[in-house]
């Protein structure tokens, strides 16, 4: 088995009582709603990559934002056939919030890592599968 460890940033947006997620289309939580985010390309600074994978992700680019806590956990998931990996994933997550409402939200996904972006009602996050990031910010309050 192989051991990777994943440093990533995310956002946390919450609007009119919805929270902005995108459905994962790949990776050991495809299918399931995760914060906007990813991962820091070499020599880019954190914030930066916030900003960067936020509108690549949801199409929304004017944003702010503040980090509010650094966590990780672990998984074991199928990479393939016969072939487990071991992930360690490090997240820095940010709370957004927006400078501006003129956007066109990426409701078809991103070609990537996206399936697609969407409100989610506060409501109804429990009823949704979340990513062990968004478990996160409910156990400690958005």
């Amino acid at each position: 088995m192989e051991k990777y460890t994943h440093l990533g940033v995310y956002g946390i947006l919450v609007n009119d009582n919805k929270i902005l997620l995108i459905k994962k289309s790949r990776g050991p939580h495809k299918g399931k709603w995760d914060l906007p985010g990813g991962r820091i390309e070499f020599g880019e600074e954190p914030y930066d990559a916030l900003k960067r994978e936020f509108y690549e992700e949801t199409g929304v680019s004017e944003i702010e934002g503040k980090i509010r806590i650094a966590t990780s956990y672990t998984i074991i998931y199928p990479l393939k056939e016969n072939y487990l990996e071991e992930l360690h994933h490090i997240g820095i997550i940010y709370d957004v919030r927006l400078l501006s409402t003129d956007f066109q939200l990426k409701t078809n996904g991103d070609q990537h890592d996206s399936l697609g972006a969407e409100w989610i009602s506060l409501e109804k996050i429990h009823d949704i599968e979340i990513t062990p990031f968004v478990k996160e910010v409910f156990n400690k309050d958005v």
